[in-house]
């Protein structure tokens, strides 16, 4: 069983070992092999959750055990435009998570916050079209395929796509 709590420090080195595995970090546009432990702890500084929404904020949680508070990883509403009631949803979790129901229940557990809490009404997402695990995932928790920009980004010397995908709050089915 998960949780989604703010990001503390402790949870830096663990942040620090998923941005540094080729594994995970193939699938962001940005680079984070660069990143040092310093970077990670600023990020985390500068993600604390503001009591008071302002428009264009990010919130980002850590992903963490219910039992043991250990950090998994990390998922987030990015560019809240409450104008419109929308935010872009992101999620990463470190690689000996993967296949556990992680991703699904920490998903439904932001998207319950995205429409209940914060009362919007559209939550979206890119991905890069060759990025099938994520695809799966975000398809099981009811994210519609809405376009793509095929051939978008080079990769490896590879043409790669730029898949887009939306839920809406009446879409929502939580668990």
């Amino acid at each position: 069983m998960i949780k989604l709590r703010e990001l503390k420090e402790k949870d830096a080195p663990l942040m620090y070992e998923w941005m540094h595995d080729s594994d995970i970090n193939k699938y962001f546009k940005r680079n984070l092999n660069d990143t040092t432990i310093d970077d990670v702890l600023n990020f985390i500084k500068e993600s604390k959750i503001a009591p008071v929404l302002k428009e264009g904020a990010s919130i980002h949680y850590a992903i963490v055990d219910s039992s043991t508070d250990e950090y998994i990883g990390t998922i987030s509403l990015k560019d809240i435009d409450l104008d419109n009631k929308r935010a872009e949803y992101s999620i990463v979790t470190r690689k000996s998570f993967r296949g556990k129901g992680i991703g699904y229940e920490a998903t439904n557990q932001i998207l319950h916050k995205a429409f209940f809490d914060l009362d919007l009404r559209r939550v979206y997402l890119n991905v890069y079209s060759n990025n099938i695990y994520a695809i799966k995932l975000y398809e099981k928790c009811g994210f519609t395929f809405e376009g793509e920009f095929r051939n978008h980004f080079i990769i490896n010397g590879e043409p790669v796509g730029w898949k887009w995908y939306g839920i809406l709050k009446e879409e929502f089915k939580e668990d």
